[in-house]
């Protein structure tokens, strides 16, 4: 009894013997006093089970409990000296009442002489006999259900279960290992900090499942191009694991390939899409791909079975794109289109995994509108952004699947702000006077923005070398752009001819083909792209040097 009371079941079996329902105990820890320090702790299952009068073993120990009254005799010492004391003898049809009794007898010693008839009604009998456990009191004045009326005792099944317990624990460490590597894999290939546009904020979230979740393939990335556009990307991998964080690794890096080619969206995710199929043709995945041009405050994007990108307009109407995307990376045969989005100032988007809305027991429109409710009342920053959307859709660290989240925002400038983004242009008509035309008009326009000498002698020699390759290779209409931000002075001149320049190095007898050269020579970056009138558009970028003080180098540019 002493033992059974440590291990905390003779609560379980008065349960058992109340209801007459059997009771488990699962992988309980014993450790032995002695034994602390020197061995390891052992793992026991116990079942309490109830023993009814009609089956074979509550028929034995009715017969035990007749015994008792029947046959039980109190004896003393001869002399009756206060050294002896009293014994039960259960005589012939008794049993032994030590550890080998099947209901877990022990040991009696009453303290005092009485009948026969009151030792067998007294605790200690009930005691050896089973019907009465430690700090229970009396088995039978207890309130008992009704399918417990014919319960008689209760029976105590144990079996060691230490291996299956430590082959547990192992597997729980060598799964909580492998959680830890793709959770640090998946981590390793998002990027470790985000691109910073000229013309945008940005902010992004990654959060895995919770503990019990394998890490599946969620990713974003922000991708500066060239010319002042900056490519925004959300991804998901189906699956879960190692493999999934692998996939989403190559299909990220081949993102940012692609995006360097600064092709239109639906392009990319095509080249995507026979990617995905090469890489595994097993796992699908999802992606949205988009392109803000700060010139045009346009977002052009293209999706691949991913959930609509949310943009909230500066006066906090919610815009969804109303036309479908096409079907998931891998699946092939699909041509996919782009479609465009207004973005002024004052615009913040968010792109986000299915993490965020999908819910078991929750229709994914009424997630989706939930979302859209809540981007609609944000402000602030897109960090704050970012944060208040997963409150607000109940993401909590024990939640059910990854999530990631982009959000960026064009801010609307004030007048001190606004004079570091200046933008004009020029159309190109004319023969060969549109290259002088352009090259005064970039003077006058860098005078007025307070560019230093340097960068504007500059800024004029690539103009006339990128309208006079316009001018001979290309057709009209032509048109000169000009741009400044605080970080960068950009210059780009686009044509209605598609074909892409290429920089080649001229030989000495040559008397063309030197433009690019010099343009890649000059300028810090310099690059092509197709328009998506059919035309091409060609540019170049001056980087603004500040100075320690914190203002423009006077040499490049205004302080």
């Amino acid at each position: 009894m002493p033992e059974l009371e440590e291990l905390g079941l003779l609560p379980l079996m008065d349960q058992v013997y109340r209801t007459g329902r059997p009771r488990t105990v699962k992988a309980r820890k014993v450790q032995l006093p002695a034994l602390v320090g020197v061995e390891p702790p052992r793992y026991y299952t116990f079942v309490c089970a109830p023993v009814r009068e009609t089956e074979d073993l509550g028929r034995q120990l009715a017969q035990l409990t007749e015994g008792v009254g029947k046959a039980a005799t109190v004896t003393t010492s001869a002399d009756g000296g206060a050294g002896s004391g009293p014994s039960i003898d259960l005589g012939d049809g008794g049993a032994d009442t030590g550890a080998d009794s099947p209901v877990g007898t022990a040991p009696v010693d009453t303290g005092a002489v009485g009948t026969a008839a009151d030792l067998a009604a007294s605790p200690s009998a009930r005691t050896a006999l089973g019907l009465s456990s430690l700090g229970l009191g009396s088995f039978a004045s207890l309130r008992r259900s009704t399918g417990a009326s014919d319960v008689c005792g209760v029976l105590v099944f144990g079996a060691e279960v230490t291996d299956q317990v430590r082959v547990t624990e192992r597997l729980r460490e060598s799964e909580r290992r492998q959680r830890e590597a793709a959770v640090t894999l998946q981590r390793s290939l998002l990027p470790q900090k985000l691109e910073q546009p000229d013309d945008l904020r940005v902010a992004a979230t990654y959060q895995p499942g919770g503990a019990d979740t394998a890490v599946g393939g969620d990713w974003y990335d922000v991708i500066t191009l060239g010319g002042g556009r900056t490519a925004l990307v959300i991804g998901d991998v189906m699956g879960r694991g190692m493999r999934a964080a692998a996939v989403m690794g190559q299909l990220r890096t081949a993102v940012r390939a692609y995006a360097r080619l600064d092709l239109p969206p639906h392009e990319v995710l095509q080249l995507l899409d026979g990617l995905a199929s090469e890489i595994d043709a097993s796992q699908i995945a999802t992606c949205v791909y988009a392109v803000f041009d700060p010139s045009e405050q346009c977002l052009s994007y293209a999706s691949a079975g991913h959930l609509p990108l949310m943009v909230r307009q500066a006066d906090g109407t919610i815009t969804r794109p109303e036309e479908p995307g096409g079907p998931p990376l891998g699946t092939g045969g699909w041509m996919h289109t782009s479609s465009n989005l207004p973005f002024t100032a004052g615009s913040t988007g968010v792109l986000y995994t299915d993490g965020l809305v999908e819910r078991r027991d929750q229709d994914i429109d009424h997630c989706l509108d939930t979302l859209a409710g809540t981007l609609a009342g944000a402000t602030g920053a897109p960090d704050v952004i970012c944060s208040r959307l997963l409150r607000a859709m109940g993401v909590t660290p024990e939640h059910d699947d990854d999530v990631a989240a982009l959000v960026f925002q064009l801010p609307q400038r004030d007048n001190d702000t606004a004079e570091l983004f200046r933008s004009a242009s020029l159309d190109l008509l004319g023969g060969a006077e549109a290259a002088s035309s352009a090259r005064a008009f970039t003077q006058g326009v860098l005078t007025s923005w307070r560019v230093g000498e340097e960068l504007q002698d500059l800024g004029v020699l690539a103009v006339s070398e990128l309208v006079s390759n316009s001018l001979t290779h290309g057709h009209p209409p032509m048109r000169l752009r000009l741009r400044r931000t605080d970080r960068r002075l950009t210059i780009e001149v686009t044509d209605a001819d598609d074909h892409l320049p290429r920089r080649k190095r001229a030989l000495p007898a040559d008397e063309s083909g030197r433009g690019l050269e010099i343009v890649a020579t000059i300028a810090s970056n310099w690059g092509t792209r197709r328009t998506p009138d059919g035309g091409k558009a060609v540019w170049c970028e001056f980087l603004l040097k500040r100075s320690s003080a914190g203002g423009v180098d006077p040499v490049h540019g205004d302080a």
